[in-house]
């Protein structure tokens, strides 16, 4: 008891906390402005890939980190943009066409790297963002730009989604796409606008891993992170303050296993500590989802006309 007093005590632990956070915010926000809009986009886990391979890769020939970010974006959009055309412009099955997509991102970047370094064992460096130790703020002043600019998404995300008319069009076409045409919106730009934009998040998420936590492109480093921000949609019941809890609970419980496994006083194996912040996000997942009040059109093919 006294190790976890010392680690909840422990300024870093909440740093690491919030730096674990950052990536899900991101990928959690992509999820929900798609699956507001009615659209699964299983992609997630791909695009993020895809995002941390480009955006580590424009820095590396030279671009700034922030050009990086906005590469990491750009590819996010390229896969959200073949996402909507497979799931909204042909009504192809979106369990098929996100799958698809995650193998597709993950080969891509994986092939790019072998090709782009094919005699290289180590992977190259970068200078990655610095903490902002400008913020006299504990905690946030010992993160990168990229945290406070996924928290400052959250609140803007909101904002959009339920104070402007196009949030009000996403979660129309996202609940009742017939009654949203009839009210002269256009369900497949709408669909399309919110799977690009959030793809985009998502391959940012992938960004923040290279540029952020890390300073290298790594296989595997997304590990999951993808279907995390899935879970946690569901968890936070759609809605983006929800999100953010839901990113900051599973943060903190991965982030108090890595400190229990390093604590002299642990006596259970290595991997009941690392199962620890998926059992427990599980848990709250099946507690929660029971309640949730998912988008009624979620997963629903839309055809103009059609009733």
């Amino acid at each position: 008891m006294s190790d976890l007093l010392d680690i909840l005590a422990n300024a870093s632990f909440w740093v690491a906390t919030l730096r674990i956070a950052t990536p899900l915010i991101f990928g959690t926000l992509g999820v929900l402005l798609c699956e507001r809009a009615g659209v699964l986009n299983l992609g997630i886990e791909g695009i993020m890939v895809a995002g941390a391979f480009a955006g580590w890769l424009a820095v590396y020939a030279g671009a700034p980190l922030w050009v990086g970010v906005g590469v990491a974006a750009l590819t996010g959009m390229a896969f959200g943009l073949l996402h909507a055309f497979l799931t909204v412009g042909l009504a192809l099955s979106q369990h098929v066409s996100g799958l698809g997509i995650t193998l597709l991102a993950t080969a891509l970047s994986y092939y790019g790297y072998r090709v782009s370094f094919p005699k290289v064992n180590t992977p190259p460096t970068i200078t990655p963002f610095a903490p902002m130790e400008w913020l006299p703020i504990p905690v946030l002043g010992a993160q990168t730009p990229l945290t406070l600019l996924a928290l400052a998404l959250v609140p803007a995300v909101a904002w959009v989604l339920y104070r402007t008319p196009v949030g009000l069009a996403v979660r129309m076409v996202g609940e009742n796409p017939q009654a949203a045409e009839g009210q002269g919106v256009s369900v497949a730009a709408t669909r399309t606008g919110a799977i690009v934009a959030g793809s985009a998040l998502m391959g940012v998420a992938g960004s923040f891993l290279t540029l952020s936590a890390f300073n290298a492109f790594f296989f595997n480093m997304v590990n999951g992170r993808g279907w995390i921000c899935v879970a946690l949609v569901v968890f936070a019941s759609w809605r983006p303050g929800k999100a953010l809890l839901g990113a900051l609970l599973f943060a903190f419980f991965d982030a108090l296993q890595l400190r229990l496994q390093q604590s002299g006083d642990a006596v259970l194996p290595y991997q009941l500590y690392l199962m620890l912040p998926y059992l427990l996000s599980i848990l709250a997942l099946v507690l929660v989802a029971r309640k949730a009040s998912y988008p009624q059109a979620l997963m629903k093919p839309y055809r103009k006309g059609e009733r």
